[in-house]
């Protein structure tokens, strides 16, 4: 006959603890209570004020322009130094 009861390997005693990526917050690292608010970002990204989470959104707002401005500004350099290296192959010297 199978038993009917179920049990739970976590002592009644003691309160679950935070999982262990709402431990801190993202940006400054301060430690989150448990009677704190936490403020999320993406679902997953815990936050001890509005001020850190609004920070972080501003830096994630940033990347991708910086990265389409490192992208252009290589593809120039890429660009100019293409150029002038058929310039040089263009150039014939001629023996008189």
């Amino acid at each position: 006959m199978a038993s009917a009861f179920f049990f739970d390997a976590e002592p009644v005693c003691e309160l679950p603890s935070l999982p262990p990526t709402l431990d801190a917050c993202a940006l400054c690292a301060k430690p989150l209570g448990r009677d704190c608010d936490i403020f999320m970002y993406r679902g997953d990204a815990p936050f001890c004020s509005e001020e850190c989470r609004g920070e972080q959104m501003q830096l994630d707002a940033i990347r991708p322009r910086r990265a389409a401005a490192r992208r252009q500004q290589q593809q120039q350099q890429y660009s100019s130094r293409t150029e002038s290296r058929h310039r040089e192959s263009r150039k014939v010297s001629v023996a008189t």
